[in-house]
């Protein structure tokens, strides 16, 4: 793909070389102004987009703008030592990043260079930033599941390999949480399946983009993968809020080119951006400086394009290329739960769904705050086990309708039976769907908790000591009951035996644990 690109330069330069002879034979150009990580050069006639350039300091800078007698340069590296009058090469290239297995355990800038003190990276392949993704011929649809190990996403929300589901919500609301989870529990099931020595199983490794986050934020998110054993399993890319805007602007480009490397080499990534809303708005600032025209505040008309472009590289292909995926999970912050706002707009008519956190649900202990009243996916069960299909059908129902009780009883005191009914349970589902942070729970008890719910096992026992109840449930399953746990595992549905087994088993832990005025 590389070589195609720069094949396609060449073929380009020799027909304008043909055109205008003796104006482009050294393709070196001057520095004019310098502003803000972006530099106008004048005497670059043969250059084109997207294109590479060289400054004498050392420092590279990407062709945006290609204008009638300049080009405007966005600088990827410091150059705080280019000024003007100084010459710009271009290099015949597009930009491209170090892609392989190399990167694993390793954070890396925009560039693909190393920026964790642990020395070069050796990678073997290369692969261009910027390039058309795959078109509708080599995709086939989103059938395999992504585990999350969030009860809540995994239920009623869930991602399949390959999907792009935007985390969508306001500051500090446990996006980035809910991501590096995900990650947590990929890494936790690699180890698990390499271990077991499983055939076909497929590991998923991920790529974790940080766009304009604050160096400190960026060191508890290393410091987190490593305590949790997934940095191994995992690429940073990192492009901090004190770094040029231009590579904060390629970083989640260099991440997706990362991954599609995985996807077509026949593996599983995935991908985070965190977050979008940054990046959208370090484009803008690249944008003012190049003077492009400004739109709806003040954002470039192409913003949505670039997002889409980055975002539509996320695919399920065929076996016939490669059978690899790439799931992606961007993240867009919104400001007082403005869904409606212009980029959380943009972003929701790309993605596959969203799942949306809710400032008042969070302030209230609800973790992970997770609506699910606009919270949708897509692809829908197509992207779950038919064991938690099963289990999960009417939990999604039965919370929508605990939360439009909710509304009508705090304005009245007296309910009827059925109201009570729908309240409990609603409000043991709520309880159930609580998770602290880094405890990802497998698929196997997922089931066997969600079938306790569904066939009502926790109706005894008050909504007040629901979390009490979960964790002793968790701890029976795990010891007493690992064998069941196994082979629902194994099985990954639901048979008449396996509902035998289980109704046996939950009748017998319900007797000995079920509250002393009920049993």
């Amino acid at each position: 793909m590389e070589e195609r690109g720069e094949e396609i330069l060449r073929q380009v330069r020799a027909e304008i070389e043909a055109l205008r002879p003796g104006a482009v034979e050294e393709h070196i150009g001057r520095v004019e102004t310098v502003a803000d990580g972006v530099v106008r050069a004048s005497g670059l006639s043969a250059v084109a987009a997207n294109e590479l350039l060289q400054f004498p300091d050392g420092s590279r800078g990407l062709a945006l703008n290609l204008e009638e007698d300049s080009v405007g340069i966005a600088v990827l590296t410091n150059g705080a030592r280019i000024g003007v009058g100084d010459e710009v090469r271009s290099t015949g290239k597009l930009l491209s990043v170090p892609v392989g297995m190399e990167l694993l355990g390793r954070v890396v800038n925009a560039l693909g260079e190393p920026v964790d003190g642990r020395g070069a990276i050796q990678c073997s392949a290369t692969a261009p930033v910027e390039r058309i993704a795959h078109g509708i011929i080599p995709r086939r649809s989103v059938s395999r599941p992504l585990q999350t190990g969030i009860v809540a996403i995994d239920a009623m929300i869930p991602i399949g390999r390959g999907q792009r589901e935007l985390i969508i919500g306001d500051r500090s609301t446990g996006k980035t949480s809910i991501a590096l989870d995900v990650i947590v529990n990929q890494a936790k099931i690699n180890r698990e399946g390499l271990a077991s020595g499983e055939k076909e199983f497929r590991p998923v490794y991920s790529i974790y983009v940080s766009i304009g986050q604050k160096r400190s934020a960026l060191a508890r998110t290393l410091q987190l993968l490593e305590a949790q054993d997934a940095l191994p399993y995992t690429v940073v890319v990192a492009e901090g809020a004190s770094e040029n805007p231009a590579g904060q602007y390629i970083a989640p480009y260099s991440g997706a080119a990362m991954g599609e490397w995985f996807m077509e080499n026949g593996m599983d990534a995935l991908i985070v951006y965190d977050d979008l809303s940054k990046h959208a708005v370090a484009y803008r600032q690249i944008s003012l400086v190049l003077k492009r025209p400004a739109g709806r505040q003040a954002y470039p008309g192409d913003v949505f394009y670039l997002h889409s472009r980055l975002l539509e590289r996320a695919a399920n292909l065929t076996k016939e290329y490669g059978g690899g995926s790439l799931t992606a999970l961007p993240i867009v912050e919104t400001q007082e739960g403005d869904v409606a706002a212009y980029i959380p707009t943009n972003v929701i008519s790309i993605t596959d769904g969203q799942i949306y956190l809710d400032a008042d649900l969070f302030n209230r202990g609800v973790r992970p705050a997770i609506a699910t009243g606009i919270s949708v996916s897509r692809v829908g069960s197509s992207a779950q086990l038919q064991a938690v299909k099963r289990v999960a059908g009417r939990v999604k129902l039965d919370l929508g309708q605990y939360y439009e009780m909710m509304a009508f009883a705090q304005f009245g005191s007296d309910l009827d039976a059925r109201t009570r009914q729908l309240l409990d349970r609603g409000g043991r589902i709520v309880e159930l769907f609580k998770q602290p942070r880094l405890n990802p729970k497998p698929v196997a008890l997922q089931v066997f908790l969600l079938w306790a719910m569904q066939y009502g096992y926790f109706d005894a026992f008050p909504v007040g000591a629901m979390a009490e109840t979960v964790e002793r449930l968790e701890r029976w399953a795990r010891t007493e009951q690992r064998s069941l746990l196994e082979e629902i595992a194994r099985r990954k549905d639901l048979d008449e035996e396996l509902e035998s087994r289980l109704r046996a088993a939950f009748d017998g832990w319900s007797l000995a644990n079920a509250p002393a005025e009920v049993a």
